[in-house]
């Protein structure tokens, strides 16, 4: 790979989506998936009739320019996931495409992972942990992960999006809109809260409306929702229902001016390097090795970042086994490369556990500095073992993330074990 031609594209410094071009490793059941390029001839985008090439990956960026940059830094090989790597050094030119807001960047890299398939997208993290946005059949949102999704069941569905958060906040933005009525648990308890702050429809109709441009804008047909606003705010100006065409003016102007914010601090697809420096914590919780369970916390410059945290239900022992648990969590952990890796990691335990995270780091091919924090009879800290510089640089924060890690491990665990109880 011509990596210094690369890195010298000139990408816009906008939002949008961008795409790695390249030979994708193929196999039997994964036929090459060639680029249709009628569909995506917008900024950056070759014409048709262009060389045939096919899409490693897709991501979407806050700006262009930035994120594509950071694939191609010195510490490429120590700040991004063994996959990433791979897909950079088989990549051979790059695509992009602008949008107007972080917002469609994120729908139009769902709506083209869904399209193309690209091999590194769906390789680096199992489909059945993607979230969806389904439309009910009474016209009600649900939000609903792969694995127990099923297309049948709905009007439409949107999708894969990698990230839950980000898919939430992303919500609340197209909720600020549209305000429209939620399918899941406890709904009922929040419709009060909702009509409060006026992010409930008033009406059948008026949800019927909001659900019909919801859906136009997931298929990227935002010009076409303008259009429609526009032609219902003359009318009812017209008729003379100037609220309510004032009502519509607010939700165009809401929709040309997006405030996304929200997305902008959390740009962290495909393996952010992110100048932060991140350490993760792991600890492993059960009761006489029932109910087993671990978790990771997350201090970035030595503060929490809860968004961050992670759990995992331990599946491969149902009994004690505390090293074997760490080793399930750490597999799992550095199975999704597009999480931004750490520069240190910390692990409760003693050298037991150390051996585990270098054994495998050497199986994988990092070389992450790990530290393990030894507790003494009431789990107090009594000792960290490591490499002592670091342990010197940063104990102070090796102990919070090490502390967090073994609160949120006992809070999941009773919250396991009370589920497990009650059946």
């Amino acid at each position: 790979m011509q990596s210094q031609a690369l890195k010298n594209y000139k990408l816009p410094d906008k939002p949008g989506v961008y795409f790695f071009m390249g030979s994708k490793p193929r196999t039997k059941t994964s036929p090459p998936t060639p680029l249709h390029f009628k569909e995506m001839e917008r900024g950056g985008m070759p014409k048709a009739g262009g060389v045939r090439e096919e899409i490693l990956y897709i991501g979407k960026a806050t700006s262009l320019k930035d994120r594509v940059k950071s694939y191609f830094g010195k510490d490429l090989f120590n700040t991004r996931g063994p996959l990433i790597v791979d897909m950079v050094t088989k990549t051979t030119s790059l695509k992009w495409q602008e949008t107007d807001s972080v917002l469609e960047a994120l729908i139009l890299e769902a709506n083209l992972i869904k399209k193309h398939q690209p091999y590194y997208n769906t390789k680096e993290k199992d489909d059945k942990s993607f979230n969806y946005v389904c439309i009910t059949r009474d016209k009600k949102i649900m939000f609903v992960r792969g694995k127990v999704l099923d297309i049948k069941k709905y009007n439409s569905v949107f999708g894969p999006f990698p990230s839950g958060s980000q898919l939430k906040d992303a919500m609340k933005i197209v909720r600020r809109i549209f305000p429209y009525i939620e399918e899941r648990r406890g709904a009922k308890g929040k419709e009060e809260f909702y009509k409060q702050i006026k992010l409930f429809p008033l009406d059948s109709k008026e949800n019927t409306n909001n659900i019909k441009n919801i859906k136009l804008f997931f298929e990227g047909k935002k010009q076409k929702v303008v259009k429609n606003l526009e032609k219902e705010m003359k009318m009812l100006a017209h008729e003379h229902e100037f609220e309510q065409a004032n009502e519509i003016k607010k939700q165009l102007f809401a929709l040309k001016h997006i405030n996304d914010v929200a997305l902008i601090k959390g740009d962290s697809f495909g393996g952010s390097t992110s100048k932060n420096f991140r350490i993760e914590a792991y600890d492993i919780a059960h009761m006489s090795g029932q109910n087993m369970v671990g978790v990771m916390t997350v201090l970035e410059d030595g503060e929490v970042n809860k968004n961050e945290y992670r759990k995992f239900k331990i599946k491969n022992y149902d009994s004690a086994n505390d090293t074997g648990a760490l080793l399930e969590v750490l597999e799992r952990r550095f199975n999704h490369s597009e999480w931004q890796y750490p520069k240190l990691i910390v692990i409760d335990g003693g050298k037991a556990q150390l051996n585990v995270i270098k054994k495998f780091q050497a199986r994988v091919g990092f070389a992450i500095p790990s530290v393990a924090v030894v507790k003494d009879e009431r789990h107090k800290a009594k000792g960290i073992l490591g490499d002592k510089e670091t342990i010197k640089k940063f104990e102070k924060s090796i102990l919070l993330a090490n502390a967090e890690a073994h609160r949120f491990a006992i809070k999941y665990h009773i919250k396991t074990r009370k589920n497990s109880f009650l059946g």
